[in-house]
């Protein structure tokens, strides 16, 4: 008899991990157990919650999705807290899915971690070409590790550890509070609050007009110019995504915006803030 893959995903509540979900319940996998992981389940920062998880659930499998993450201005804060926190968080998760004997381990980099000053388009090779943008340095060499990580634990251990690297993702589930949430998320809540109070307060130009668009908003659009822009460019190669989905499609951007923007309205009470 095949063995039943279990396949623990760490962050299962966050934006990630609750578009998985939805993908999961479509697909109906009979073979599969999925096991969805809050922060509520198991602090990861804690060696001994992180192991008493895994001794729960057993997983042969490992999706791991959590992170301390924040916006620009709460990176430049919390520079420090980012690279301690997620640096522990990974370690644990990775070496617990070693001691294990988790089949295989796929984590969640993200676009920000490429150097500051690069050629366009950015690929997966060039990762470690240079130091990141200053303004989130503590978060992104804590994700740079990981790639370093699985490499370590496929020398030493001939572990199948690997990452993805996800770009300017958005949509239902996002984090859309003001100071700490990323650029659309952020930019969505605000000119939500402009549609109630008739006041607006937002920046990048293409962006913010796709989500008042979105919102039919009618009011008047104030640039901020004082406000620090972090990194201008973080174009990306898609070329391995393509070679392995050749047949995947991306949802149009404006579309995107729009249906974010509808779900976010409709949940507003219940939404991350």
């Amino acid at each position: 008899m095949t063995e039943k893959k279990v396949i623990l995903v760490t962050g299962g509540t966050g934006l990630c991990g609750m578009g998985l979900q939805k993908v999961v319940e479509e697909e109906k996998m009979p073979d599969e157990k999925w096991v969805f992981l809050s922060s509520k389940d198991a602090n990861l920062l804690d060696r001994e919650e992180t192991l008493a998880i895994f001794a729960k659930h057993k997983p042969t499998h490992v999706i791991h999705l959590a992170a301390m993450v924040g916006g620009l201005f709460c990176n430049i804060r919390h520079n420090l807290d980012f690279l301690r926190n997620n640096i522990l968080m990974n370690d644990n998760v990775l070496h617990t899915s070693y001691e294990s004997g988790v089949k295989k381990v796929v984590s969640c980099l993200s676009t920000c971690i490429f150097p500051d000053k690069t050629t366009y388009p950015i690929d997966e090779t060039m990762i470690h070409n240079g130091p990141p943008h200053s303004s989130n340095f503590g978060y992104s060499y804590a994700k740079r590790l990981i790639d370093v990580q699985n490499h370590a634990y496929n020398s030493q251990h001939g572990c199948k550890f690997t990452c993805v690297i996800p770009t300017n993702i958005f949509g239902p589930h996002d984090n859309f509070n003001l100071e700490n949430g990323h650029v659309l998320p952020g930019l969505i809540h605000k000119t939500y609050i402009a549609k109630i109070d008739e006041k607006d307060e937002v920046s990048i130009k293409e962006a913010a007009e796709m989500v008042t668009e979105a919102f039919d908003f009618k009011g008047e659009v104030i640039f901020d110019t004082s406000r620090s822009d972090g990194q201008m460019k973080k174009t990306a190669n898609n070329s391995k995504l393509r070679k392995y989905l050749p047949n995947f499609k991306f949802t149009n951007m404006k579309q995107a915006v729009k249906e974010t923007v509808d779900w976010f309205q409709a949940n507003y009470e219940t939404s991350r803030k």
